[in-house]
C-alpha cells in the first residue's frame, strides 16, 4: 500500500530530492517508500512505541505532535499523512499545521478513513454504526480486551463533508483532487454526492497545492 500511495503522490509532484514530512509515520513504511522514490523524508509520530515496533527508528524519525509540527513554516516541499487524521482530537488543527509547513507551490497529501464508511470504526466495524462507545464495549466482550482504536480517545468521527469544507474554506491552497482512495478513478464522483459520499468513499484523499503569497 505504501508503494501504491507513493506512486499516486508522484502523479502530483516530483519526489526526487523533495523535502517531505510524513505526519504520523508509525512503523515508517510510507517514509521508506518515499525515500525509495528519491525524497528526503522526515517522519514524526507521537507514539515512541510505534516508531520502535520494528527496531531502532531511523535518525530522521522524531517523536512529536501532529498538532504542533516541529518545523518552520514553508520548510517542506510535500507534507504527507496517511490514515492519521481520524486519530487526533483536533483534526483540522493538524491539517492547518500541514499547510503551514508546506512551501508555496508545494503539495499537501492527506488521507483518512471517514467515520461513516464501512471501516470507520476500524477493528470495531461495522458496529460503530450503532455508536462508538457501544462498538468498543461489544469488541471487548467478544475478544476479552479493549480495542486499540477507542472512540473518543484515539479514534474520532471525521467526515468527508468537514474535510471538503476545511479545504475549500482556505484561501491559501488550491484543491487539486478529492477522491476515494481505494476506488477506481471513475468512482471519484462519489465525493460530490452528499450523504452517499460519507458511506461509499471509505477513505478520502485530499491533494492540495499551496498558493504563492
Amino acid at each position: 500500500m505504501a508503494r501504491d500511495t507513493v506512486a499516486q503522490l508522484s502523479s502530483y509532484t516530483d519526489l526526487e530530492g523533495a523535502r517531505v514530512i510524513d505526519v504520523g509515520t508509525g512503523f515508517g513504511f510510507f517514509a521508506r517508500a518515499l525515500a525509495d522514490a528519491g525524497a528526503r523524508c522526515t517522519g514524526i509520530d507521537h507514539d515512541l512505541g510505534e516508531l520502535t515496533a520494528h527496531g531502532v527508528p531511523e535518525s530522521n524519525q522524531l517523536v512529536a505532535s501532529a498538532l504542533a509540527l516541529p518545523f518552520r513554516a514553508a520548510s517542506a516541499d510535500v507534507c504527507f499523512s496517511s490514515n492519521v487524521l481520524e486519530h487526533v482530537p483536533e483534526p483540522w488543527r493538524m491539517a492547518d499545521e500541514m499547510v503551514r509547513v508546506t512551501r508555496p507551490g508545494g503539495t499537501v497529501f492527506l488521507s483518512f478513513t471517514n467515520w461513516l464508511s464501512p471501516w470507520g470504526g476500524h477493528e470495531t466495524s461495522p458496529w460503530h454504526y450503532f455508536g462508538g462507545d457501544r462498538a468498543a464495549r461489544w469488541y471487548e466482550r467478544r475478544t476479552g480486551r479493549p480495542p486499540k482504536n477507542r472512540y473518543g480517545l484515539n479514534l474520532h468521527a471525521v467526515s468527508v463533508s468537514s474535510a471538503l469544507a476545511w479545504a475549500r474554506g482556505r484561501d491559501d491552497v488550491n484543491v487539486l483532487d478529492a477522491l476515494p482512495r481505494y476506488h477506481p478513478r471513475w468512482a471519484e464522483g462519489i465525493v460530490r454526492v452528499p450523504g452517499l459520499r460519507e458511506i461509499a468513499t471509505w477513505n478520502l484523499v485530499l491533494v492540495l497545492r499551496k498558493k504563492d503569497p
